[in-house]
């Protein structure tokens, strides 16, 4: 049977050796099942934590010239502040408002790669308004860096794979992100007439993250995020407290061969009168310059067959697959490596970003969404053709059409 619950695991027991085995028992089942979990105990200090929610919402609370001297479209590497329904996924506007953080790095040398202008400085907001707000949130990307780089080595070991499996995709000064995300109740939003009462807005629509794991604080008690279950429905992953929600990517699905499941997620604007949700997913990174060829031709090495045998049951168990988000890697594409790959879909996400910066690349992917919608209707006509592929298909970091790809970062 499909799940209809979210598992939570405590990252304490994989600590101790005489629990760790139950432990990563525990974990193959979320990632076979499920593929989102709780995670508690992680080791962040609770006043940290506290204070990374409070600094987060205040941050929406100070003037408006002072988010946009950060805005985002004010520097090439999409980070910094993004304005309400800045962002599109699935073709569809996003109803919330973001500030955009990574771990920093100097801006690239001349003659780069161009994905490594997303390796940059971030636009903080002035310690004048929010004096603890840049030393709060560099601790806190630090922390919560090693702690994905932790559970990425016990999910290695979770499959049957060496701990370290995953290592050669990490760069030592490796890039992670973090947005910290409101999402205003629809009565704000003006979705409709009177009190918006009975409107469903879309916070971010359904995707997938596209690498290996994010977490994610939900830092207000609104319900709002949704996991899709294997059946195709949507499952409530409600606020808990003193966990972090984690989310297995695209990335992880692939390179596993299918064994880890990554699960398609949506985020609900709050209803009229409930206030606003926030949200602070911490993203882990890659290594940039990783090409399609390595990830497809070495990967992480062979799942053992006895774990590939546990997922096909789990498969047949619930009748096959069905999901709004599909993905593969795939070579031959208009990207060859992961940073080529990112940059295209932030430019997709933030066009406004990618008119003033990336021009020839927005120009790409608009003549590559043209050509699919042609393609569509010559199909929906009768017409001879390609068919551009349905909702939730055609998913691929690396494709041909990068445009078509809801590969997002948001919860």
């Amino acid at each position: 049977m499909s799940f209809t619950s979210v598992p939570i695991l405590d990252l304490a027991l994989a600590r101790d050796p005489q629990t760790k085995p139950q432990f990563l028992a525990d974990l193959r089942h979320a990632l076979m099942e499920v593929g989102f979990l709780y995670l508690k105990n992680v080791g962040i200090p609770t006043e940290l934590w506290d204070q990374v929610i409070s600094e987060g919402k205040a941050f929406f609370d100070i003037p408006k010239e002072e988010k946009l001297k950060i805005e985002m479209k004010n520097a090439p590497s999409f980070l910094g502040y993004s304005q309400l329904s800045a962002e599109i996924t699935a073709g569809k506007i996003d109803h919330r408002e973001q500030i955009d953080l990574s771990t920093e790095h100097p801006v690239p040398a001349p003659g780069a790669p161009l994905y490594e202008n997303l390796l940059a400085p971030n636009q903080w907001p002035s310690e004048s308004v929010l004096p603890n707000f840049r030393r709060v949130y560099t601790d806190y990307m630090q922390r919560m860096g090693a702690v994905s780089l932790e559970f990425t080595s016990l999910i290695a070991e979770a499959v049957g794979l060496p701990a370290d499996a995953f290592a050669r995709y990490f760069d030592a000064d490796q890039q992670h992100k973090l947005k910290i995300v409101k999402y205003p109740d629809v009565s704000e939003l003006y979705l409709g007439s009177g009190s918006g009462s009975g409107i469903e807005g879309q916070g971010v629509g359904p995707h997938k993250d596209s690498m290996l794991s994010s977490y994610l604080l939900q830092a207000s008690g609104h319900r709002g995020l949704q996991v899709q279950n294997t059946q195709g429905r949507w499952v409530d992953c409600a606020p808990v407290a003193g966990t972090l929600v984690v989310a297995v990517g695209q990335g992880m699905e692939a390179l596993t061969r299918g064994v880890c499941a990554s699960t398609t997620h949506r985020v609900l604007s709050p209803p009229a009168g409930a206030g606003a949700r926030f949200s602070i997913p911490f993203f882990q990174g890659v290594r940039a310059s990783t090409t399609f060829e390595e990830l497809e031709d070495v990967g992480v090495g062979d799942v053992p067959a006895a774990v590939r045998r546990q997922r096909q049951k789990v498969l047949e168990a619930n009748g096959g697959r069905l999901d709004d988000v599909e993905f593969t890697f795939r070579k031959g594409g208009a990207a060859k490596t992961l940073g080529e790959a990112t940059l295209r879909n932030r430019v997709k996400s933030h066009p406004d970003v990618g008119e003033r910066w990336y021009p020839d690349i927005l120009r790409d992917i608009r003549a590559q969404q043209a050509r699919e919608a042609a393609q569509a209707q010559a199909q929906a006509q009768g017409g001879e053709g390609t068919a551009a592929p349905a909702k939730g298909e055609g998913v691929d970091v690396s494709t041909q059409s990068q445009a078509q790809a809801p590969v997002v970062e948001a919860h």
